[in-house]
């Protein structure tokens, strides 16, 4: 049986496991995101060596940033010290295995394909939604990258041109759950560090006129967003990540907010089909292995 050692480096955790070929993670673990590149790479050393008897075929790596294809991340994130050199090719002079690194979002809708929400689907868009609004496109299975890398990049659209700048004009900054967060403390006069988003919706279902009304701007917006995607891209169905995908009642107030808005441009007669996505904190593991797959023509494995 074969194994992949998968990594997800993240700004505060790196987590890692066992992927075999049907997505199912084998030991689990997780540890604090070390502080330098090379204790990264010894991080990965000690894995190896711990699981010597595993059978192990190459490292695959969900990482932030944009990832070019040759192993160079580009761009910024909570890890600096990725953003530089080589990576691809460092990881894979110091273990002695093949080394495939993809973005993190990309690898999010790579899991839903493979063996999450998006099965069967060639065509999908995927938006993650945090403190920040990430994402994905997906055409034929293959991850849609963009000239400059940034395809997917969905917080970037601007969607409301007024005070551009302010801090309230992108979609992910008027559609992402930190958005609630932000309309509260401001209406409220609170520091936004005072308020948690579980709060203000608890804080609405009990009546606060407050919240209720943040709640639903970012709905709003949100249902904007979403229709820009499917008029631009036109996915076969647009999967919903993050945190806010646990609410039962996101799909129901996502498809009213959708219809209302079609409803008021007479050209617009598709209804974007919103799903949740499948895998939730694993999705990024099991991702880069499917990329891994993609990437060495193992192919797709049920």
């Amino acid at each position: 049986m074969e194994n992949i050692l998968a990594f997800d480096f993240g700004g505060t955790h790196i987590k890692y496991g066992l992927i075999n070929q049907h997505a199912h993670i084998l030991n689990q673990e997780h540890t604090s995101t070390p502080n330098s590149l090379d204790d990264l790479i010894v991080l990965i050393q000690d894995q190896l060596r711990k699981n010597t008897n595993k059978k192990i075929t190459g490292i695959a790596v969900s990482s932030p940033g944009s990832v070019a294809d040759n192993g160079v991340i580009y761009g910024s994130s909570a890890i600096p010290y990725l953003h530089g050199p080589n990576i691809k090719k460092l990881i894979e002079s110091r273990v002695g295995l093949t080394v495939h690194i993809e973005n993190d979002a990309n690898c999010a809708a790579l899991a839903e394909i493979w063996q999450g929400s998006a099965v069967g689907k060639e065509n999908i868009a995927v938006v993650v939604i945090g403190t920040g609004i990430g994402g994905a496109l997906v055409r034929n299975g293959i991850i849609e990258k963009g000239s400059h890398l940034h395809g997917g990049e969905f917080g970037y659209m601007i969607l409301d041109q007024n005070n551009l700048g302010s801090g309230m004009n992108t979609f992910s900054e008027l559609a992402s759950t930190y958005s609630i967060i932000k309309r509260v403390a401001e209406r409220k006069g609170v520091p936004s560090s005072s308020l948690k988003g579980e709060m203000i919706f608890s804080k609405a279902e009990q009546g606060d006129k407050i919240c209720q009304q943040a709640i639903a701007e970012f709905y709003h917006m949100l249902a904007i967003g979403l229709y820009n995607i499917q008029y631009t891209y036109d996915p076969e169905s647009i999967l919903i990540g993050g945190g806010i995908s646990v609410r039962e009642d996101l799909l129901e107030r996502l498809t009213k907010e959708m219809e209302a808005i079609i409803s008021l441009v007479d050209v617009a007669t598709v209804i974007p089909k919103v799903e949740k996505c499948y895998f939730k904190a694993n999705a990024n593991l099991i991702g880069a292995a499917y990329h891994y797959r993609q990437a060495e023509g193992l192919g797709s494995t049920n």
